[in-house]
């Protein structure tokens, strides 16, 4: 029997939508205001899940305090008040959207969790702009 664990999370960081190939008129026009070249900030809400099978001595999927543990170390302390463009290596030559900020937590996290174990980010921008990302 497969069951799901989540648990919230949140981290605040700055970044910069933008393509260095284009001008600032068309990275105005497809990214709007959050191309702004002195960055802009946001309150990112996280969802992580964890589907796997109940392990029958412990009658977990897994210990959430592991998982406290793990977003704590990998994500919170990674990521929170920082600059993603300028501060983060993944971000260097990727662009800090929402999208690419949930593979890179996906990435860190997957590295420390059993193999056995499915994993699903679920990434707020905003309260109404969101992604999920299940390493597929």
């Amino acid at each position: 029997m497969q069951v799901t664990i989540s648990r919230k999370a949140h981290f605040n960081a700055a970044h910069r939508l933008f393509n260095p190939n284009w001008d600032d008129e068309k990275n105005w026009s497809v990214f709007g205001k959050c191309s702004n070249p002195n960055f802009h900030g946001h309150n990112y809400e996280m969802i992580v899940s964890i589907t796997g099978e109940i392990n029958p001595e412990t009658g977990f999927v897994m210990n959430l305090d592991e998982l406290k543990t793990i977003i704590f170390s990998e994500v919170e302390e990674y990521l929170d008040h920082k600059n993603l463009n300028v501060e983060i290596e993944e971000f260097k030559d990727v662009n800090p959207t929402v999208e690419n900020i949930s593979v890179v937590i996906w990435n860190r996290i997957r590295a420390k969790l059993d193999s056995n174990l499915k994993l699903k980010i679920t990434l707020f921008e905003t309260p109404r702009n969101f992604v999920e990302y299940s390493g597929e």
